[in-house]
């Protein structure tokens, strides 16, 4: 039980960690300020590392339009997270100890359940992202949250919006992006 609850609260950190940088990538990708919110909290949960990463990134890298600072900070959390997560399940207690293959072992683990992770955290965070979009547009669609999730879901949704017409009035490229994002995620499980 306890393993249990301790492993939920890593992921919930990681989950948490690892879509801030995620968001940061995306917001400096679309040029959005990051003076308001979320801009200035996902700064400040993702300082630490992304600012040493973009440091010692080569110049070429760091002149992009792509924030590769989080993008790699973002990698990065999710390998520690699969690092912690499989030692706290005792994930290597089943291996072959006569051979001593607990380096082979990391080799393929520790990337697959990183990769899992990262792909999890950004189908959840745009499901997320999506969700108070549309919500916000039947509700408040004066607000400026509303304006920052706009921006933020636009590239997203602008390839469904060519494809699907309105239908009385309603744009139904959220509800099918999110049935899609939702069928990413029960394939990814």
């Amino acid at each position: 039980m306890l393993i249990r609850i301790a492993a939920f609260l890593l992921e919930t950190a990681f989950f948490v960690l690892i879509a801030c940088a995620l968001l940061r990538g995306w917001m400096n990708w679309l040029r959005v300020s990051m003076t308001g919110q979320p801009g200035t909290f996902v700064m400040a949960v993702t300082d630490w590392l992304v600012k040493p990463l973009r440091r010692s990134l080569p110049k070429a890298w760091t002149k992009s339009r792509v924030d590769w600072a989080s993008v790699l900070a973002a990698a990065l959390m999710a390998l520690a997270y699969a690092l912690l997560i499989s030692l706290l399940l005792g994930a290597f207690a089943g291996l072959d100890e006569r051979s001593g293959d607990i380096g082979g072992a990391l080799l393929w683990m520790l990337p697959l359940v990183a990769a899992k992770m990262y792909v999890r955290v950004v189908l959840q965070t745009l499901f997320m992202l999506v969700l108070g979009y549309a919500i916000l547009s039947w509700v408040q669609p004066g607000s400026t949250l509303y304006g920052l999730l706009g921006r933020l879901t636009e590239p997203l949704l602008s390839p469904f919006r060519r494809v699907i017409p309105t239908l009385g009035g309603v744009d139904l490229s959220a509800l099918v992006l999110l049935v899609v994002l939702q069928v990413g995620m029960m394939v990814l499980v």
